[in-house]
């Protein structure tokens, strides 16, 4: 199966099509939408604890290196997803939907829960850290195989002009979870106190997690498996090889290969809007943690409510409309968005940017690219520390080619310093007297519920939403069109391996990739060339190649791929 056929029309949606949700519906949709709440609740709640985390798992090293191996603990996961999502959605193929959506839910929900009841390294010792990468490995296998299996699910379950309306809860649920895991670790740190919290509060908000898995379970124990793939069973359809089919045959490889593109394009989009906006704020804008983090509370209960509205949307005008939308809009207003960000969030240090010319003179073969997402490398050459140290001041600066004899040198509107011992303090001086805020001075603030109102947090808020809308865009419709393209027999499979590449492999490291190219530019606005360029790939190819799904029976796409089949049982072939 090459393209699933399109709809010589549009859907009917007349009828049972416009229909409320039934009571069945409603459960399959809550049910499938725990497992991925469980993912990013725990993902940006771990990502948040991180200096907590490595304190007490590894308090046997420096503060740096503890740093360093909690973000590699926190890396792992992403690594071995696309393994995961291999095993589980293989066997999801072979045996059925709701086995596998069982498996995995448990398995996620139990690590996410065994995090916050391990002892830590000052009471075993090594013993910590291993059950602490136990688990972030065991997280890692099992989330791999939950959202492919959750928007199958879903989809199977969906009548085919309210598919996209239906499945869009699931990415839907990734905001809302990213706002509870924000309200929760807030709400802990108000109550605990930072010294209680310290202590034994951070592992409240890994223990409050077993109460949404407990009521999940209970659901998911009461789910019946897919129509489509009971009928698939009974027909005698099933692939026997699903990894063989989906990746080895050519014409089914140049599907997957399609749907890689559009999701490594839509993870971009949503990863800039989140993670690397939430890092750009308060890493080189300045502002406080409490700030932005109300912030993004907002932002998320609205990205949640936009998702449900562009799914919906895509059933009505198809999901490649709305999809190219947002990466247009992504890629026309990404420059003038964030330049009106850092406007707004810092006005001094913008202005200071604009105005000091700085350079950077170095030979740049002492000059290392400063690529660093799990915190190993050693950046340890004088041209390195200073670009730290200048990133640290968030400056602009431009490079400028030194000879490989001469020291390295910042220059600073004409006042030259050269590079040693001295350097940190001689440059914090300079910057200062150029017009460089010192950290904090003149940032946006939010010290109360008066403050959401001032204009410039309500702008501000304004442009972060765009961008949050620019994800939401992309990633409701961008899930429907991923079940959409496969059949049944091989759904699971085909499906779940490119989108836990392009999330997790693509969309995942954007943001590392982003500050190490401001780092290299000395611009805090070049890292955004990056996912310009790659959305703008992805939105090609999928203007080119990818065929237009909305309303389309998945019966349909079944049908496609059986004369295949039909000819292999005449040569006596196996299918898969």
């Amino acid at each position: 199966m090459v393209h699933p056929p399109t709809p010589s029309q549009p859907p009917d949606t007349t009828g049972p099509a416009r229909r409320g949700m039934s009571r069945e519906e409603f459960r399959v949709i809550a049910a499938s939408s725990v497992g991925t709440a469980f993912e990013w609740y725990d993902f940006f709640l771990y990502g948040s604890l991180i200096p907590v985390i490595g304190s007490k798992f590894f308090g046997g090293y420096p503060p740096a290196a503890q740093t360093v191996f909690a973000l590699l603990t926190f890396g792992i996961g992403f690594v071995v997803r696309p393994l995961g999502a291999l095993v589980w959605a293989r066997f999801g193929d072979l045996v059925g939907r709701k086995a596998i959506f069982m498996i995995t839910l448990i398995i996620m929900g139990l690590s996410t829960l065994a995090v916050g009841l391990l002892p830590t390294s000052a009471e075993i010792g090594w013993a910590a850290p291993v059950l602490l990468l136990t688990c972030r490995v065991l997280q890692g296998l099992a989330i791999s195989g939950e959202f492919g299996g959750a928007v199958t699910y879903v989809a199977e379950h969906a009548p085919p002009a309210r598919r996209g309306a239906f499945v869009g809860w699931l990415p839907a649920t990734v905001a809302l979870s990213i706002f509870l895991s924000l309200g929760v670790l807030l709400s802990v740190q108000f109550i605990t106190g930072p010294e209680a919290f310290d202590a034994w509060g951070w592992r409240l908000p890994f223990l409050i997690s077993v109460v949404p898995l407990a009521i999940s379970v209970w659901i998911r124990l009461k789910l019946r498996e897919s129509p489509l793939f009971l009928r698939m069973k009974a027909e005698g359809a099933q692939s026997r090889a699903p990894i063989r089919e989906s990746f080895t045959r050519r014409r089914n490889l140049r599907v997957v290969l399609i749907a890689l593109a559009m999701v490594a394009a839509q993870s971009f989009v949503g990863y800039v809007s989140t993670f690397y906006t939430l890092t750009l704020l308060t890493s080189t804008l300045k502002v406080d943690t409490l700030t932005a983090n109300t912030l993004f509370l907002g932002l998320m209960l609205c990205a949640f409510l936009l998702c449900g509205f562009f799914s919906w949307l895509s059933d009505k005008v198809g999901r490649k409309p709305v999809m190219l939308a947002g990466f247009a809009l992504a890629v026309a207003t990404y420059f003038p968005i964030f330049h009106g960000v850092a406007a707004l969030a810092n006005p001094a240090l913008a202005e200071a940017q604009d105005r000091v010319r700085i350079q950077l003179v170095a030979d740049p073969a002492d000059c290392s690219f400063q690529f660093n997402p799990a915190g190993t490398a050693s950046f340890t050459s004088d041209c390195d520390r200073a670009k730290q140290l200048l990133a640290r001041w968030s400056a602009a600066y431009e490079n400028v080619a030194g000879r490989p004899d001469a020291p390295v040198t910042v220059v600073v509107d004409g006042r030259t310093l050269t590079a040693g011992p001295g350097l940190e303090a001689e440059l914090g001086d300079a910057l200062t007297r150029a017009g460089y805020p010192a950290e904090g001075s003149g940032t946006v603030r939010i010290d109360g519920p008066g403050d959401l109102l001032d204009g410039r947090v309500v702008l501000l808020f304004l442009l972060l939403l765009a961008l949050v809308s620019y994800a939401q865009m992309t990633q409701g419709p961008a899930a429907s069109a991923m079940v959409e393209l496969f059949p049944t027999r091989i759904r699971y499979t085909a499906m779940s391996l490119p989108f836990q590449v392009g999330t997790g492999w693509f969309g995942g490291v954007a943001p590392a990739v982003m500050v190490a190219i401001n780092a290299e530019a000395g611009n805090i606005f070049a890292g955004l060339w990056y996912p310009t360029i790659m959305i703008v790939i992805g939105a090609v190819i999928c203007l080119l190649a990818l065929p237009e799904t909305r309303g389309i029976d998945l019966d349909a796409v079944d049908t496609a791929a059986r004369p295949a089949r039909r000819l292999a049982r005449r040569r006596g072939t196996a299918v898969g």
